[in-house]
């Protein structure tokens, strides 16, 4: 399985590899939130949460689903600029219903890639919309609340969140790295330039491959569990696609391509961070419950965060009780944890367990 992007007729030079602030802060504000996804982090995330005031570390939480389990369209720009203050100017010019969209994209949104009303002007978009955040508990219910009923308001508060984490703790982060990924995007452009964009995927990330049709298409793909298909036309206005180091980001490659926005990927280009291989007999007595597709497919969705039975359904477009047997097996195997909130029955992929099946598997439904 893999994302397609239909790159035919493209100019290589709309092929884009640049730094961005704005992409590095929302990684680095996803580990903060998942420390269990980056091993590797665990002496920086646990300084750098030590470090934060206690209203910027409440205000974090409030906003986290934006980058917690995927990372928000805001929040990898199709368009870099040297500071995240260019950035966060651009994200100001976004019209309020996209803006709305984007933030709600990740855990409000029943298809990534299909277009649907605006929860603005949309009554039963809007009622689905709080359904969903409902079930996430009551900090993302009222963000949510006030997001739909005063999307101006929160722009002002988003940003000031964002310009607070630079003054922080990400200020520092970005003179240091910024510079390691700048020289990344300037090498693999180079790279680009004199070897093709073949061999430039290839030293880009291993799962990343070109595909050159006989009818003289290309296509890029991307080897992730989760399947999706766009084109580097998707915007009319600004052809093309855009790729960002990112010096947090591994095991993830962060793929954005909703309807009308220009594709971005977001690559690590750090080292490894996996913990020792797993032992063979966890192995052994672990993997027979994942070998039905479907179940390693909700095991994607569970790695990124807790998912009711219903949400799973309407996703992969199973019945519920479907998804109930599949969950009982995963549950069986001690591979996910089940916990009640209010009236919803929450579901999640034990990451620590499942660490333990080895580096392939976590990396597969992480990336």
């Amino acid at each position: 399985m893999a994302n397609v992007i239909d790159i035919t007729g493209l100019p290589p030079e709309r092929i884009v590899f640049a730094p961005s602030p704005l992409a590095e802060l929302g990684a680095a504000l996803h580990a903060l939130s998942e420390p269990g996804h980056h091993p590797g982090l665990h002496g920086w995330v646990t300084a750098t949460a030590a470090s934060l005031k206690t209203d910027l570390a409440d205000r974090l939480c409030e906003a986290d689903f934006l980058w917690r389990s995927a990372r928000s369209d805001l929040l990898v720009p199709s368009r870099p600029e040297a500071t995240l203050a260019q950035e966060l100017d651009a994200m100001d010019t976004i019209d309020d219903e996209r803006f709305v969209a984007a933030a709600f994209e990740i855990t409000c949104s029943a298809s990534y890639t299909r277009c649907t009303p605006s929860p603005l002007v949309d009554a039963g978009e809007r009622a689905r919309v709080r359904e969903m955040a409902a079930a996430r508990g009551p900090r993302q219910a009222a963000f949510t609340d006030r997001m739909l009923t005063d999307p101006d308001g929160m722009r002002v508060w988003l940003r000031r969140l964002l310009e607070d984490c630079e003054e922080a703790f990400f200020g520092d982060i970005w003179q240091r790295v910024g510079i390691q990924l700048a020289a990344d995007a300037r090498h693999k452009t180079e790279l680009l330039r004199h070897k093709g964009l073949a061999e430039t995927l290839s030293a880009t990330s291993r799962a990343l491959a070109l595909e050159e049709a006989p009818d003289g298409g290309s296509r890029i793909l991307v080897d992730k569990l989760a399947g999706g298909r766009t084109t580097a036309f998707a915007n009319p206005a600004d052809p093309g696609i855009t790729f960002l180091p990112t010096s947090f980001g591994w095991p993830h490659l962060v793929v954005s391509y909703a309807p009308g926005w220009r594709p971005v990927l977001q690559y690590p280009v750090a080292g490894q961070e996996l913990p020792a291989p797993a032992e063979l007999e966890l192995v052994q007595q672990r993997l027979e419950a994942l070998g039905h597709p479907m179940r390693m497919q909700l095991c994607r969705s569970l790695s990124r965060g807790p998912h009711t039975t219903g949400e799973l359904a309407t996703a992969f477009g199973i019945t519920s009780p479907e998804v109930s047997r599949h969950i009982a097996t995963l549950k069986k195997a001690g591979l996910i944890q089940t916990r009640r909130r209010g009236r919803y029955v929450l579901h999640q992929l034990d990451l620590q367990v499942v660490a333990r099946l080895g580096s392939d598997f976590l990396e597969g439904v992480l990336r």
